[in-house]
């Protein structure tokens, strides 16, 4: 996922957390029966959904996509790193019978 991708994905939901913080503070604070405000929160919930699905969806993919992309990172790393301990061990192990051998 290239950087660009990155910045997008953070400001949408950055964006997202802001719309949905300022939707629930002016329900919560708005001098109105908690009948009035809870119906009014979950019309602006159901709003949020239909008008927002497709980008938290592709939020959620672009979630997933850049965990999937880190842990082959992680286990790329993780088998390089594995790779060179082995070859240290046998290059050191090759060493010591080479030492054995020249008393």
């Amino acid at each position: 996922m290239c950087k660009k991708d990155d910045s997008s994905f953070g400001f949408a939901m950055g964006i997202l957390a802001g719309v949905v913080a300022g939707i629930t503070a002016g329900v919560l604070l708005a001098p109105k029966s908690g009948e009035e405000s809870r119906k009014e929160l979950k019309e602006a919930i159901d709003e949020l959904k239909e008008k927002y699905s497709p980008e938290v969806i592709r939020a959620k993919e672009q979630a997933m996509e850049a965990i999937k992309s880190s842990k082959e990172k992680v286990e790329d790393a993780y088998k390089k790193f594995n790779d060179y301990l082995k070859a240290r061990q046998l290059a050191k192990a090759k060493n010591n019978e080479t030492n054995v051998d020249e008393m």
